[in-house]
């Protein structure tokens, strides 16, 4: 997996931009709230990436900060949405407003972002609901690590989605734990023990 990229801005085309890195030119295609902050080409930048595996091609997406990666990794979980999808949400909305459309179950602001139909936008309002609760109380729990940093409850979400738990079950199962001050790991454990028990 690659984690970020570093290097000097070789050519934009929205959404994609190739990065130079070390003479290796990586097309990156970003939403439009990364891609308008860039710096002109010819500049070093760094983006957050996230890499997409399909049959047909290894699609690398890149972000100026981790809360639009974390958004975007969440998204692309949802039934029915895929990356281009998750992309079109992140160009339209920030990801702040998007947090509030979900806890408010603002379905028809989220309908009008590209690609979101009716039924779109309610499968996001409940499925990334739960998301945004995992994240909260693992925020909650934590004592001042820094917000760039993954919190221990959404990697154990993503662990147990990674396994084929349905996102509802696997907060269920997170939130049945007492995880302050676990790791990932024993987070995990702990919500596998108690499914099994």
């Amino acid at each position: 997996m690659i984690g970020f990229l570093r290097g000097v801005i070789a050519e934009k085309q929205p959404p994609t931009v190739v990065i130079d890195v070390g003479g290796v030119g990586y097309e990156v295609e970003a939403p439009m709230s990364t891609f308008y902050a860039l710096p002109p080409s010819g500049e070093t930048v760094q983006l957050l990436t996230h890499l997409v595996v399909r049959d047909d091609a290894h699609v690398l997406y890149g972000f100026l900060t981790a809360d639009e990666r974390a958004l975007f990794r969440s998204l692309i979980k949802v039934t029915g949405v895929g990356a281009k999808m998750a992309l079109g949400v992140l160009s339209g909305i920030s990801a702040e407003q998007f947090s509030e459309c979900v806890r408010n179950g603002e379905t028809a602001r989220l309908t009008r972002l590209p690609g979101i139909g009716k039924k779109t936008a309610e499968r996001l309002v409940v499925e990334m609901r739960d998301r945004l609760n995992v994240g909260e109380a693992a925020a909650s729990a934590s004592t001042g690590s820094p917000a760039q940093a993954p919190q221990p409850a959404d990697e154990a979400f993503d662990a147990l989605v990674a396994l084929g738990y349905k996102p509802r079950e696997a907060s269920r199962m997170i939130a049945a734990t007492d995880h302050r001050g676990l790791d990932s790991e024993e987070i995990i454990r702990l919500a596998l023990k108690g499914v099994a028990g």
